[in-house]
């Protein structure tokens, strides 16, 4: 989602500093509107249909104008990864005070939960989505949406935006990420051990589909284009292979 500024945008992002020049405006939304859809496209994978894509993208929108009236076209920043944050930064903030998921999404969940343990405990090993539909009479794909859109609001709700710090005036702070304290490099390590052992014990098709969603960054349709697959045959792979890493996640939490 980077690239290289040309002469003719160094000119229009002139244009736009210096005047706010409104047809220099349009053509920068235009140009970064891509940016906005990428967002949309990856944050959507875990919401449920009922939530607008069209809405995701109005608060896409707004954080891209945000980040074009913020910009400093001096600092050594590319404005797609400043941009990036407030684009993504947007649309988290909108779903955390609409509430997006719904109260019976919730309290399906926390059935779902409730039945998890009991069968663990009857059971005595990790049990399978086929077993959590059967005592609860659900069908197994609305068992991994629910989890899946339950975990991801959770997640949501832990999410912290950069520009909720930031006054009027002070200049966007990124974290340098190089910078490595060793508690974090330790713990950020043992992590990823952890995480790398869980992925081993998907089937093939979820480490791929996981790979290139997050790793190569494809879009769920074009994950279908390499593998041969249908869009909503990925997005049952993706959600499956979640609902395994989530349930692997919260018991070594």
């Amino acid at each position: 989602m980077v690239h290289e500024p040309t002469t003719e945008e160094q000119v229009i992002w002139e244009k736009w500093v210096q005047s706010r020049d409104s047809e220099a405006g349009n053509l920068l939304v235009q140009k970064y509107m891509p940016l906005v859809q990428y967002h949309v496209q990856r944050i959507s994978v875990g919401l449920p249909k009922s939530v607008s894509r069209d809405d995701l993208k109005s608060l896409g929108m707004l954080g891209l104008y945000d980040a074009l009236e913020k910009f400093d076209i001096n600092r050594d920043l590319k404005f797609d990864t400043y941009a990036s944050f407030r684009v993504r930064g947007a649309i988290i903030d909108g779903l955390r005070k609409e509430d997006w998921l719904p109260r019976s999404t919730r309290d399906k969940a926390k059935k779902i939960e409730a039945v998890i343990e009991k069968l663990e405990q009857k059971y005595m090993r990790n049990v399978t989505v086929e077993e959590i539909a059967f005592e609860l009479n659900m069908n197994e794909e609305d068992v991994y949406s629910t989890m899946n859109e339950h975990f991801f609001a959770n997640v949501l709700s832990m999410d912290e935006q950069p520009k909720e710090h930031e006054e009027e005036g002070s200049s966007f702070v990124l974290k340098d990420d190089k910078a490595d304290i060793p508690e974090d490099k330790i713990v950020r390590n043992e992590l990823l051990e952890e995480m790398t052992e869980m992925i081993s014990h998907l089937n093939d098709k979820e480490q791929l589909v996981l790979s290139l969603f997050y790793k190569e960054e494809l879009t769920l349709t074009e994950i279908g284009q390499v593998m041969n697959l249908s869009t909503s045959r990925i997005s049952q792979i993706h959600s499956k292979a979640l609902f395994k890493l989530r349930n692997s996640i919260e018991k070594i939490m």
